[in-house]
This record gives C-alpha cells, structure tokens and sequence, in this order.
C-alpha cells in the first residue's frame, strides 16, 4: 500500500503565527503516536506563508481521513481558526513506488565502483 501525503499552503498571521505553531508542534507529537508525520515549514520569501507536510503509510490512515481521537479533532480545530488554508490543502497524494535500480539495469553505486 503507497504511503500518501497532503501538502497544505497556509497563511498565519502574526499575532497568530506562535499559537499556530505550537498547535502544530502538539499534533504532530499526536501523529507521531500513530505512525503518521506532520512537518511545517516558513516561505524565505513570503510573510506569513507556510506549508505544512502531512505523511501516512497509506491514504485511509492520513490525517485527512483517519478517525481522530478528540484532542487531535480539539487541535485541527483550533488550526482551522488560527490559519487560512488553500483551497486544495487536503488534497491528497500517494507515493508511486520505485522499482530497484538493479532490477531495472539502471545506474547503482555499485556500478560506479566496478568501473
């Protein structure tokens, strides 16, 4: 089963922005429990915008389908009033495995040091 992934543009306002981030640093210590991963990161270039990354093993355990505990639900809810989230912010993408590298003939480190 493909791990899935969301990635969420969200734009937090000052006064906000450190409510938000330890709203975020809580759930993802929560999703850290469940095997699932949740990362944030700030524009260089852009006040006030954020990304925030969102990992499961697989689509129906992501966290915009996953049953949630009431203190997860209390927290996703209390992000919903401190950000703005894109539109698409819970679209979700699943990984395409790889096939190895030394199955498919293609170029390993091994190959390197043969020659």
């Amino acid at each position: 089963m493909p791990r899935a992934l969301s990635v969420s543009r969200v734009s937090v306002t000052s006064e906000k922005e450190a409510e938000y981030l330890e709203t975020i640093r809580q759930l993802a210590v929560l999703a850290d429990r469940r095997g699932q991963r949740l990362w944030v990161f700030r524009s260089a270039d852009k006040p006030h915008a954020f990304v925030e990354f969102s990992e499961s093993s697989s689509a129906m355990s992501h966290r915009a389908r996953a049953s949630r505990t009431p203190e997860e639900l209390k927290l996703e809810m209390r992000l919903q009033t401190l950000a703005t989230y894109a539109p698409d912010a819970w679209e979700l993408w699943e990984e395409i495995p790889q096939e190895s590298r030394h199955s498919s003939g293609g170029w390993s480190p091994e190959a390197d040091e043969d020659g």
